[in-house]
């Protein structure tokens, strides 16, 4: 059951947001012993994405009450999603959309260490890369593209040619010398690549990149992250392979299980 501002969510609450789309949000797996790796940042995320959507401030201490209300009942681990929106917009004056409420939602948790992923390259960019927002028509349809094509997901590539993300993940390359290289510009921040940024495997040196496909075609090896994931080897791009049993993508794994938990 999905929550607002911690009580249960009716379908008018929702109605809204199905028709206008107009939110920001972000997810996070909840480990079995309740606690959350990176949540702090997720929560920082919730803060600069509601002012830069809805040009106010957002209470922490009240989005951390309505998840922990929305775990009480719930199976661990799970995968939570906080959205926040105006269930009040007018889609004539979005302009006067100012009071978003906190919308929480739950689903079972996929594996960490889930098998390695095709991925075809589409041009393709984010409306305002640098905000998770609710927007996910232009990425869902490339992924299903991308399947209906024979490949697990999309990966996108913006208009100057340069790598930036994938579908609902970041993407991330080891190259010959071991040093791993992120995408520069046209990404979303991910929480996930911030934490390896902070605990790095080492020895590896990790460094901002303006890839084209080109680049990465030659790139030792590649794989995906975000929250719910963890980190997830690439196994091809288009009909490029990769190393998917690198050595460094296994620590880069190990460095990010270890990582301590937030309670909610």
């Amino acid at each position: 059951m999905a929550t607002l501002d911690g009580e249960p969510a009716t379908a008018d609450d929702l109605l809204p947001l199905a028709l206008t789309n107009l939110g920001h949000f972000t997810t996070f797996r909840v480990h079995a012993d309740g606690t959350v790796r990176g949540l702090s940042r997720h929560l920082d995320r919730l803060v600069r994405d509601c002012a830069a959507v809805f040009g106010v401030p957002l209470d922490t201490d009240r989005v951390r009450d309505f998840v922990r209300r929305a775990l009480a009942e719930r199976e661990l681990p799970c995968v939570v999603r906080v959205t926040v929106h105006d269930p009040a917009v007018d889609l004539a004056r979005p302009a006067d959309a100012n009071t978003p409420r906190v919308l929480v939602s739950a689903r079972r948790a996929g594996p960490l260490q889930a098998g390695p992923l095709r991925a075809r390259s589409v041009t393709y960019e984010r409306d305002l890369p640098q905000v998770k927002h609710t927007g996910l028509f232009g990425a869902l349809h490339a992924r299903r593209a991308a399947q209906l094509a024979g490949y697990d997901d999309a990966l996108f590539v913006g208009r100057d040619g340069y790598v930036t993300e994938g579908a609902t993940w970041n993407v991330g390359f080891i190259d010959r010398d071991g040093t791993v290289l992120w995408p520069r510009s046209g990404v979303l921040p991910g929480v996930t690549t911030a934490l390896l940024r902070e605990h790095p495997a080492p020895p590896a040196e990790h460094r901002d990149a303006d890839l084209t496909l080109e680049d990465a075609r030659v790139m030792a090896a590649a794989f995906a992250t975000n929250a719910g994931i963890g980190v997830r080897p690439l196994a091809a791009i288009d009909g490029t392979g990769f190393a998917a049993e690198h050595p460094l993508l296994g620590r880069l794994r190990e460095a990010y299980l270890s990582i301590p938990g937030e309670a909610p």
